[in-house]
């Protein structure tokens, strides 16, 4: 386990005060963002915008670097005692932005307190194999888990450390005035205003590298127009999420600089499984009890008249690929063997009429227009290629915080959503998407589709459970293959980021899971 001289006066007067004023200007980084933190409680939701967000102010307990590898953060190694415990050493000297240390038992009560916040997206996929949290001594953890853990340490890439006396029950008004926001990350939070700035100062006594920029302001600006505009006029002196429509012109504009990256994202077609859908499907304008989603036909069908290649070339513009699962196959627990998804129009037309419905039917299908580039695109794109097959697909897209809220309480029967494998293996989605709902065993947290299986449950808990990486990688790829020949979801393409700044201004790394974090940008040499 890795534990991880100069001619004269006047020229160095002027060289003196040309560099304090390049220092001045380098002292502040704004970056105008589409979405924001929901919260200042970083247990409050499993979003990607929230945790980026709040990774500025709290660490989490094990950390991962721009490939999502898993390197040492507020603990410095995390070894397995036994088959159902993992010991983890909690870094010393670090300290909190009040001036008191982090000890094993802030570790212990940010674990316990989990599953008590209840936010619009549970926490609890991170907490699931945790049985009990047993303080050794102030720098030692151990953790029980209820079974063979062997992915423990890629959950707590996500177990953000908080104070221990803060108080289990969820208190928003204090985190986002800042005073329960203690953390010990690299800054420290100024002010929050909610869909509006987030102004961050640096934490002098930060345990890491120290931050590059002594104030960070992250300007949410879900618009992706206004967002290039804010770039283009100097209010922010980067963004993330260019829009594809603007990337090709940004290439040939000098007064801009962009970085590209592959994303963890796959926008992915759900759909529901209930005996009686929440929003019925029509047919000759009757709506029908029958769920056509439960017959595998149907699904082929949706699959096969998805152009992906059209998809990725002309409505992402090329920034993105054909997906073929639910996660990039290299991943551990993806599968090489699954073959690119074939578009077949034809095809499409001919398992419908076999599944009873010759002439389609018509449904309404939901997805989000401000979470991830090109979702609304996508969306009504993809409304049009059903639309081929004679189906009816009515696509809305939606704010996220209407999308969500509704996804959670099953008011849809189809939907879009993009989904990030955020540990790099595969029981983290396939635990959360495909298994069962079941909270005594703690999947399916996110199967909001009422899909399930019970052999495929067991095959997911079998390979969860298993601490040979070879064989546990061998289950996964099976889980991978069932779960994309069912066609329980359906994954259309892999998107890719691009980021955009002043010229010559910043040195940038892109993430593969897109986030835009200031402690990891420095000024340009």
């Amino acid at each position: 386990m890795k534990s991880f001289a100069l001619a004269g006066a006047l020229a160095a007067g002027l060289m003196a005060a040309t560099a304090l004023s390049t220092s001045a200007q380098a002292q502040t980084l704004t970056i105008g963002v589409r979405a924001g933190p929901e919260s200042i409680d970083p247990h409050w939701s499993t979003l990607g915008s929230h945790a980026e967000a709040l990774r500025h102010i709290f660490d989490t307990l094990v950390g991962v670097d721009e490939d999502l590898q898993l390197v040492p953060a507020l603990a410095t190694s995390w070894t397995p005692v036994d088959d159902t415990t993992w010991e983890f050493k909690i870094r010393e000297g670090v300290k909190f932005h009040d001036g008191t240390e982090l000890t094993a038992h802030d570790v212990k009560f940010s674990i316990e307190r989990i599953p008590v916040v209840t936010g619009p997206m549970s926490m609890t996929i991170y907490t699931k194999r945790v049985a009990e949290a047993i303080v050794v001594d102030d720098y030692t953890l151990h953790v029980r888990t209820n079974g063979p853990a062997p992915t423990l340490p890629n959950d707590f890439i996500r177990l953000f450390v908080v104070q221990d006396d803060i108080g289990m029950e969820p208190r928003n008004e204090e985190f986002n005035s800042g005073e329960a926001a203690i953390g010990t990350g690299p800054y420290r939070l100024v002010s929050w205003e909610p869909k509006g700035d987030l102004v961050l100062e640096r934490f002098e006594d930060y345990w890491g590298e120290e931050p590059h920029w002594e104030t960070v302001i992250r300007k949410e600006i879900p618009n992706d127009p206004a967002r290039v505009a804010a770039l283009k006029s100097g209010q922010v002196d980067m963004i993330n999420y260019v829009p594809a429509t603007d990337y090709a012109a940004m290439q040939r504009d000098s007064s801009v600089e962009t970085f590209i990256g592959d994303s963890v994202y796959i926008l992915d077609i759900y759909f529901s499984f209930a005996d009686q859908l929440p929003m019925k499907v029509r047919v000759d304008g009757q709506e029908i009890d029958e769920n056509p989603f439960q017959d595998a036909r149907v699904r082929e069908a949706f699959d096969l008249a998805i152009n992906r290649d059209a998809l990725v070339r002309v409505v992402l513009e090329g920034l993105g690929k054909p997906a073929n699962q639910l996660m990039p196959p290299h991943f551990f627990g993806g599968s090489m063997d699954l073959p690119e998804r074939e578009y077949d129009l034809e095809r499409a037309k001919e398992l419908l009429a076999e599944a009873g419905y010759p002439n389609g039917f018509e449904v309404d299908f939901r997805c989000t227009n401000n979470r991830l580039p090109g979702d609304a695109a996508v969306c009504e794109a993809l409304g049009q290629m059903w639309a081929r097959a004679g189906l009816t697909v009515n696509a809305e897209a939606q704010n996220g915080t209407v999308f969500f809220p509704a996804v959670s309480r099953k008011e849809y029967s189809m939907w879009m959503s993009g989904w990030g494998t955020l540990t790099g293996e595969a029981s983290y989605t396939y635990g959360s998407l495909v298994h069962t709902n079941d909270p005594e065993v703690g999947l399916g947290a996110f199967n909001r589709a009422d899909y399930s299986n019970p052999e495929l449950d067991a095959l997911i808990q079998e390979a969860a459970a298993e601490l040979d990486d070879d064989r546990r990688a061998e289950l996964f790829e099976e889980v991978t293959e069932i779960s994309m020949n069912e066609r329980i979801l359906i994954p259309t393409v892999q998107l890719q980021t691009v980021w955009a700044a002043k010229p010559d201004m910043l040195e940038f790394t892109p993430r593969i899971d897109q986030e835009t974090l200031a402690h990891h940008i420095s000024p340009a040499q």
